[in-house]
C-alpha cells in the first residue's frame, strides 16, 4: 500500500465532529433521549469526543456505549477460524428502548458495519430511533444505508482505501488515501 494524500489533520477532524455535534443536536432538538454508541475500533473515541463536544455545547451528558459487531457481521468466515471466536459483549450502561441511538463510525463504506451494527443495538433494546455518524463517507454501498452526519465525503476508487488515524488508537490524528 502506498499513500497518496492526507485528507484530515488534526485541526479537520475537530472541526468536522464540531459540525457534526451541533447537527446531532439540532436534528434531535438537544441532547435528550440521546445515547452515542461508538462502534468498535475506531467509533468509540469519535463517539467520546462527539459526546465531549455536546457536553461543552449543551452542558448535559450524553450517555456513551460501545459495541462490538464482530459476530454480528455476515462475512465473518467461521471455518477459516483457528479457533472459537470471543464474543464480545456490548457495554451500554443506560437502556436502549425509547431512546434516540446514534451509533458512530470512522468510515462509511459498503455499509455491512452498519447493517451489523443495527442487529446489536436491536439485541439490546427498541430505540425509537437509530441514526449514523460517519467520520468519513467513501461511498460504494453495497446495502441502501446512509448517513445522517457526515464529516467529510470522500469519493474514492475500488484500489483506494481510506485509512483513520485517531491519537487514542495511533497516536496521531490523520485520516489519509492510500492505494492498493
Amino acid at each position: 500500500m502506498k499513500k497518496k494524500t492526507e485528507i484530515l489533520d488534526t485541526a479537520a477532524i475537530n472541526r468536522a465532529l464540531t459540525r457534526m455535534s451541533h447537527e446531532i443536536l439540532e436534528k434531535n432538538k438537544g441532547g435528550e433521549d440521546l445515547v452515542l454508541v461508538g462502534v468498535k475500533t475506531r467509533g468509540v473515541p469519535l463517539a467520546k469526543r462527539v459526546q465531549d463536544k455536546i457536553k461543552q455545547i449543551e452542558s448535559i451528558e450524553v450517555p456513551l456505549g460501545e459495541l462490538d459487531i464482530t459476530m454480528y457481521r455476515d462475512d465473518l468466515n467461521k471455518a477459516n477460524l483457528s479457533n472459537e471466536p470471543e464474543i464480545k459483549s456490548a457495554i451500554i450502561d443506560v437502556e436502549l428502548t425509547g431512546k434516540n441511538v446514534i451509533l458512530i463510525d470512522d468510515v462509511l463504506f459498503t455499509g455491512r458495519t452498519v447493517r451489523a451494527a443495527m442487529d446489536a443495538v436491536m439485541d439490546i433494546g427498541r430505540p425509537s430511533r437509530i441514526q449514523l455518524g460517519v467520520l468519513v463517507d467513501r461511498g460504494h454501498r453495497e446495502l441502501p444505508i446512509r448517513a445522517d452526519y457526515v464529516g467529510k465525503n470522500i469519493p474514492t476508487s475500488d484500489r483506494e482505501i481510506i485509512v483513520v488515524q485517531l491519537d487514542e488508537t495511533d497516536q496521531m490524528d490523520q485520516v489519509s488515501i492510500y492505494e492498493k
